[in-house]
């Protein structure tokens, strides 16, 4: 990156990091597509969906996402739409919608963690004690952002 005083070392480190990750999610989108799978948005739903479990509700998948819940909200009824998961009212709390993984989501979620190589590909480039010390600091720019945001819940990954 050009060295440009009137962008400051802050902005061009975080444009650094927009352009990386923007390039990273076009890899996997790519490969998810020639591969005649699902999106990633929706493949990131079924993985959150799978860690969670039973417990799984549109409120929690929106904060492990970092999504506003209306666009979790319409991101589940195109799933539904399609198969790939099923909303249910909660039998005790009558004002909460479950969200599972249907058998074709499974088959999706599975089909999805074969397909992922160009992440294992990209993050390879790192020693595994650079990615311990990538991951540590992107944890406390999360964690500032986090704080600056007002967040006060825990983001459950990774």
């Amino acid at each position: 990156m050009e060295n440009n005083a009137t962008v400051g070392r802050e902005r061009q480190l975080f444009l650094l990091l927009r352009q990386t990750h923007g390039l990273i999610y076009k890899a996997v989108e790519d490969e998810l597509r020639l591969a005649g799978s699902v999106p990633y948005t929706q493949a990131a739903v079924l993985f959150v969906v799978k860690a969670i479990g039973e417990q799984a509700t549109p409120a929690k998948i929106s904060r492990w996402l970092i999504r506003e819940p209306h666009t979790v909200s319409t991101l589940l009824v195109r799933m539904e739409k399609r198969g790939l998961i099923r909303k249910t009212k909660d039998l005790e709390r009558k004002n909460q919608v479950r969200v599972t993984l249907t058998e074709k989501g499974e088959v999706a979620l599975r089909q999805v963690m074969k397909v992922e190589s160009t992440i294992s590909k990209i993050m390879s480039r790192l020693p595994n004690e650079e990615q311990d010390c990538l991951r540590a600091h992107l944890e406390t720019l999360r964690s500032k952002a986090l704080e600056e945001l007002r967040i006060r819940y825990k983001i459950p990954l990774p």
